[in-house]
């Protein structure tokens, strides 16, 4: 088997479904695991990434995060924006629990994070990590989406960066075969099959999706969480879709 890559699409909320396929690889994916050179990612998806080289172990305590932010978000008045209400910290306290105080060590060469320059609008894939500071400060900004998460871009050595998913959402690395995984339909590797009427795609920062309610849908959801029963049920559905996909390229342990 060549040497794999995977790539988890930027997707805010719904990277839930993420953390679904991420189960089934570990579960049914050993094939697929022992060639694993490196994991890409952008916003939800660089977190994912992070995870799935530095801590597989806590797939579980990730779930419980993203449940409990998701939860907070929705009690907020107005969501994310609502006045007093500090998401990127939030999110900053769920990646410190989650990553060893290795992460960095871990990372390096192995975790590529999509981040967008604030000023000239230009993408880098960042993999080398001189700190576990470091990493969270390029997870934080790959997760940054202006005015939503905040007014102040986030700092980087010594430049200031905005969301991957803005300008490549869904990184594919130069060496090996790079398998995608994303929450929208449309022409990944591990994705929910298309059920509309139209066979329109569109390309959003370097990822094809269709065009149709359910994507329109959950392009709102990243940034709005949908209530925890969607959500669980979003879970099942990417470990329903790596199951289909382990078992077409006969992967399935």
């Amino acid at each position: 088997m060549t040497v794999v890559n995977l790539s988890f699409a930027a997707c805010g909320f719904v990277g839930i479904y993420h953390l679904g396929a991420v189960g089934a690889f570990l579960r049914h994916g050993d094939k697929l695991l022992c060639s694993l050179r490196a994991c890409a990612g952008a916003s939800a998806g660089a977190l994912v990434a992070a995870v799935m080289i530095t801590a597989p172990h806590k797939l579980e305590h990730c779930k419980e995060f993203t449940y409990s932010f998701a939860d907070s978000v929705r009690r907020q008045k107005f969501g994310a924006v609502t006045p007093g209400y500090d998401f990127m910290l939030a999110l900053r306290e769920g990646i410190e629990e989650i990553l060893p105080r290795d992460a960095h060590s871990l990372a390096t060469d192995r975790v590529y994070i999509s981040i967008t320059h604030s000023k000239s609008g230009k993408n880098h894939l960042v993999s080398r990590f001189t700190s576990r500071e470091d990493l969270i400060k390029a997870l934080l900004a790959s997760s940054f989406v202006p005015v939503y998460a905040g007014l102040k871009p986030v700092e980087f050595r010594g430049e200031k960066w905005i969301d991957g998913g803005f300008t490549d959402s869904l990184p594919v690395l130069p060496v090996g075969r790079t398998v995608t995984v994303s929450p929208f339909a449309g022409l990944q590797d591990v994705c929910p099959v298309h059920t509309g009427r139209f066979r329109t795609q569109l390309k959003l920062a370097n990822m094809n999706v269709m065009f149709s309610m359910e994507n329109i849908k959950r392009l709102n959801q990243a940034l709005f969480p949908p209530s925890a029963a969607y959500m669980h049920s979003l879970y099942q559905e990417g470990f329903d879709d790596a199951v289909r996909f382990l078992k077409r390229e006969s992967w399935m342990s």
